[in-house]
C-alpha cells in the first residue's frame, strides 16, 4: 500500500558530508509525522531526527548542530543533510513515516529499507 524508497548512503570521510532522501509512495491519504532513525552494529534501532507535518523537528542529542532534517509534503519525501559525520554516525539509516493510507481512518508507521552509511576515520 506505502512503500518507501531511501536513497543517499554511502561511504564517506570523517568531516565529510551526506544527503539522504526518502520517497513515500503508494495508497497515500496524508502523511504524518517523517523521520529518520539508524542501527549500528550490536546496537538498538535509535531515533535520529523526526519532523512533523507542519515543520517541527526533532534531534538526536549526538547530531544536534549537524544533522538538518527537512521535507517536501508535494514529493511526500523526506531528507536528512548530515555535516561533520563522524565514525560513530556509521550505521544503517531507515526512513520513518507515518502515514494514513486512502479511505481509512487510522494511521500506521512505514520503514524503508535501509540505506548504509559508513564514515571512515
Amino acid at each position: 500500500q506505502v512503500q518507501l524508497v531511501e536513497s543517499g548512503g554511502g561511504l564517506v570521510q570523517a568531516g565529510g558530508s551526506l544527503r539522504l532522501s526518502c520517497a513515500a509512495s503508494g495508497s497515500i491519504g496524508s502523511i504524518n509525522a517523517m523521520g529518520w532513525y539508524r542501527q549500528a552494529p550490536g546496537k538498538q534501532r535509535e531515533l535520529v531526527a523526526l519532523i512533523t507535518s507542519g515543520g517541527g523537528t526533532n534531534y538526536a542529542n549526538s547530531v544536534k548542530g549537524r544533522f538538518t532534517i527537512s521535507r517536501d509534503n508535494a514529493k511526500n519525501t523526506v531528507y536528512l543533510q548530515m555535516n561533520s559525520l563522524k565514525p560513530e554516525d556509521t550505521a544503517v539509516y531507515y526512513c520513518n513515516a507515518n502515514v494514513r493510507v486512502l479511505f481509512t481512518m487510522r494511521p500506521n508507521d512505514y520503514w524503508g529499507q535501509g540505506t548504509q552509511v559508513t564514515v571512515s576515520p
